[in-house]
């Protein structure tokens, strides 16, 4: 009977989170402690690193040096969002053998689910002995079968804060620049830019106004929202996702997107701009356009501890499961408790499993009891969802008048 490869491969793929070298870390120090597994191996830049044979070895780094790794921001191996295409199928499960790779785990999205899914489903037409687990990640907190995602409380801290400074400033500065607009990430769905709900205490705290790809945007009633609050308080914020959308589709009326990735994923010109003019004419006042780009998923300031316990706890729970024989599944989260979460209960989760194919490629909306459609805003139960992921409280900021 021939022996089963034991040798294991780590690849990170898509865009980074805080936490994503968590459970890197999480999954190399889970498989030393099992003997029979043999040498650990990281791809270099994902699937780019598995087809030209770049592997790093994984056991040589010190724990110190692991200990840092585990903190840093960004993808320690290199990302990747290369889409395995036909021809790529046999030559990757060729070089996992030549490496005598027995479990490939897949650190990364929906389309990195599918990446594992498709490399799965090869291995066995192939006859190849391959355990393909994905280990989720991404700030968009967009993946199906799992309560959130490893990476959304940090960056949803990150966006609170944001928004709480951001008001606090328009506040500030009145007559002179009272109106802000922030744009966020979020490709397929609005869980992000929601976060900036978090930060409101008060009615005149911002944010005024969510754009949410869930609610199309009806520029005459946002228009009329953003006038209210500037009337109420003299200043204005709203936070809108990336592909916030109108009745019409696109925001703005653009056609064709600047950019296509391999994934077929369409890439538009941003939304705020375009609202903040139509602010500007309306009240006649300077509008601030803010867009944070990639610092909403490197500031480790702001990463939540329960993010990164819990992207470590699923890299751990990842190296578990494949070695009970589990394969073709990601690690999933599962809230401990009532499905709606209340300020007095205690937050606890823990993981699960759920099939490949039932995750790659597909998106997570917002669901409908998130969503507040009249105001342009989220609901409490939302709130109660978001609260204990986004770690210790948020700071009270004080008034004089």
């Amino acid at each position: 009977m021939r022996e089963r490869p034991s040798n294991v491969l780590i690849a990170q793929s898509g865009g980074p989170t805080p936490v994503m070298n968590r459970s890197l870390f999480g999954i190399v120090r889970e498989a030393a402690r099992h003997p029979e597994l043999g040498c650990v191996y990281g791809a270099v830049h994902g699937l780019d690193g598995v087809l030209s044979g770049s592997l790093l070895d994984l056991d040589g780094p010190s724990e110190a040096v692991w200990r840092r790794v585990a903190d840093t921001p960004g993808a320690a191996l290199g990302s990747s969002r290369r889409r395995l295409v036909e021809e790529d199928v046999s030559a990757a499960l060729e070089a996992l053998s030549a490496r005598g790779i027995g479990y490939l785990f897949v650190i990364g999205g929906n389309d990195s689910a599918e990446t594992g899914r498709r490399l799965g489903m090869g291995a066995r037409e192939q006859g190849c002995d391959l355990t393909v687990t994905a280990v989720p990640k991404t700030i968009d907190n967009d993946l199906v079968e799992t309560d959130h995602t490893p990476g959304y409380g940090s960056a949803a801290r990150f966006v609170a804060l944001a928004t709480m400074g951001a008001g606090r400033d328009a506040e500030a500065m009145g007559q002179e620049s009272p109106i802000t607009l922030i744009e966020v990430m979020g490709r397929d769905s609005g869980w992000l830019a929601a976060a900036a709900a978090l930060a409101k205490r008060e009615e005149r705290d911002a944010p005024h106004a969510l754009c949410l790809p869930e609610v199309p945007v009806d520029e005459e009633r946002f228009l009329d929202v953003m006038e209210c609050a500037y009337a109420r308080f003299g200043f204005a914020v709203a936070v809108i996702a990336e592909n916030a959308r109108g009745v019409d589709g696109v925001i703005g009326g653009q056609e064709e997107p600047w950019y296509v990735d391999d994934f077929g994923h369409a890439y538009f010109e941003g939304p705020a701009r375009y609202l903040a003019g139509l602010v500007s004419r309306r009240l006649g006042v300077r509008v601030r356009c803010e867009k944070p780009g990639t610092i909403q998923r490197s500031m480790m300031a702001c990463v939540s501890e329960t993010d990164a316990q819990e992207a470590e706890m699923v890299g751990r729970a990842a190296v578990r499961y494949a070695l009970d024989g589990h394969r073709d599944c990601m690690v999933t989260l599962v809230r401990e408790g009532a499905d709606r979460q209340r300020d007095d209960e205690e937050y606890s989760c823990t993981t699960g499993l759920a099939p490949l194919g039932r995750v790659a490629g597909r998106v997570r909306p917002m669901p409908e009891c998130h969503l507040d459609r009249s105001s342009y805003f989220v609901t409490e139960e939302y709130l109660g969802y978001a609260r204990p992921l986004i770690g210790a409280p948020l700071p009270r900021y004080g008034r004089l008048y």
